[in-house]
């Protein structure tokens, strides 16, 4: 059996400016950096084998910072990366009205659990039997454990940044 340990990066500038990123790349602030180091030391001492995150930098430099102590590489996949928001991207997330019809360019909720269940298939056929600590998004994070539980996505609590959920696959 596959353990994954689900992260979500740490806090953001644009996460404190209440800014949807979306795929940009974002970056850490001293909050998140701190939020990463705390994983850190939470999981320095566990048996984890892989490390994977999304390719946008805020979750590559959180999964930098929690792999440091194991000396392994960090793989970087698409799969893991945000929604993509469209034309919401870069938005102040107050301003929006959510309930008015959304950009054309807004990733569907089926894409993105799609790309959900891939992650899930890639981890359990790639690393069977290891134990993997994944860096994603809020939203992918969600999608993932949406399709894990099946579930609504409605019915999965949304992870706070620096959180981690452990799933077995």
């Amino acid at each position: 059996m596959t353990t994954l340990y689900l992260v979500r990066h740490g806090e953001t500038v644009d996460n404190v400016k209440q800014i949807l990123q979306g795929q940009e790349p974002g970056e850490l602030d001293a909050q998140g950096i701190a939020q990463a180091q705390e994983v850190c030391r939470q999981l320095k001492d566990e048996p984890i084998e892989v490390f994977v995150s999304s390719d946008l930098k805020r979750a590559i430099d959180t999964c930098k910072i929690i792999a440091e102590p194991h000396h392994l590489p960090i793989e970087t996949t698409p799969l893991l990366r945000e929604r993509d928001w469209g034309d919401f991207t870069g938005k102040h997330i107050p301003d929006i009205d959510w309930k008015k019809s959304w950009p054309d360019n807004v990733e569907t909720l089926e894409h993105l659990k799609s790309r959900a269940q891939n992650f899930l298939t890639y981890v359990k056929v790639s690393y069977p039997d290891r134990v993997v600590l994944a860096v994603g998004h809020g939203i992918i994070n969600k999608a993932i454990q949406s399709v894990y539980f099946k579930k609504p996505m409605n019915e999965i609590q949304k992870m706070t940044n620096a959180e981690i959920r452990v799933l077995m696959l």
